[in-house]
């Protein structure tokens, strides 16, 4: 087993609903992952803006496959899979990976959300997910650092009301509540340093007015006895097959097959809660 977490990082995400394994990447891995990230035409031609209440960007490209590009191992290397097993208790499937680019001074905002509050609707039954956030860049409060609610996890889904046409929130007559309660931690990271994160953990982040841009990468884990019981959405179970963590130095800068192999989605996924409801 190659799970990276000690028993007392694995507390922590039991207790708060998150934790770091700081280095989880090197720097030489790194590297691949942002010129992958930078350069691949499969993740340039997939780029999307996605628009905050003030007009702010943050770019995102999304893929629901782990295919055999360099980011695709990554999301099947031992540690990755590994640490995700253990968290949540049984074998593992990807269900997405997603980039998010907060370009300098201009990227946008999220506001506070479950990923679960998305992936409920896609047919996942219980909340047996999480999300490994892998820092491309230094990501600290000033270029819009991931914040985490601190123990949100264990209030449950919580009923998100539509705040755009990409971004559903945390229905915000609860959000002071739940904050008197959960106080809120800055998830700033280096980079190779990667956040994870129960799929109930509350959750925002800030734009980027600051000069430096703040890249991410996070790949996010279903349990397979947790497969989606739609098949519509593409993020059902596919068997995941699991690689060394040499794979991603052997491969090298590595780039999708040009096949959708990765299965690059054209757009995000935002239930229409009105018509859920």
């Amino acid at each position: 087993m190659a799970n990276m977490l000690s028993a007392a990082q694995a507390a922590e995400f039991e207790s708060k609903g998150f934790t770091y394994a700081r280095g989880l990447f090197a720097p030489d891995e790194v590297k691949l992952l942002t010129e992958a990230m930078e350069k691949d035409p499969a993740v340039r031609s997939a780029i999307l803006d996605r628009r905050d209440s003030e007009g702010r960007s943050t770019r995102i490209a999304l893929w629901n496959r782990a295919g055999d590009s360099v980011y695709g191992l990554a999301a099947r290397c031992a540690r990755m899979v590994d640490t995700t097993e253990a968290l949540l208790g049984g074998p593992v499937y990807h269900f997405q990976s997603k980039l998010t680019a907060k370009e300098p001074e201009v990227g946008g905002a999220w506001e506070w959300h479950q990923d679960y509050g998305y992936w409920y609707y896609n047919g996942c039954l219980r909340p047996d997910m999480l999300s490994v956030m892998i820092a491309l860049d230094r990501t600290t409060r000033e270029n819009g650092c991931l914040q985490i609610a601190t123990g949100s996890h264990k209030l449950g889904r919580i009923d998100h009301t539509p705040l755009s046409p990409t971004q559903n929130e945390v229905d915000p007559s609860r959000m002071p509540y739940i904050l008197e309660r959960c106080p809120i931690e800055y998830g700033e990271l280096e980079p190779g340093d990667a956040l994870i994160f129960h799929c109930n953990a509350i959750h925002r982040s800030d734009a980027n007015r600051s000069a430096k841009r703040r890249w991410t990468l996070l790949v996010c884990y279903n349990r397979t006895d947790n497969d989606t019981v739609f098949k519509t959405d593409d993020r059902y179970f596919v068997p995941l097959d699991k690689v060394d963590d040499g794979a991603i130095r052997e491969a090298g800068l590595r780039f999708a097959r040009g096949d959708n192999e990765e299965h690059f989605t054209s757009r995000p996924y935002v239930p229409d809660l009105r018509k859920a409801s």
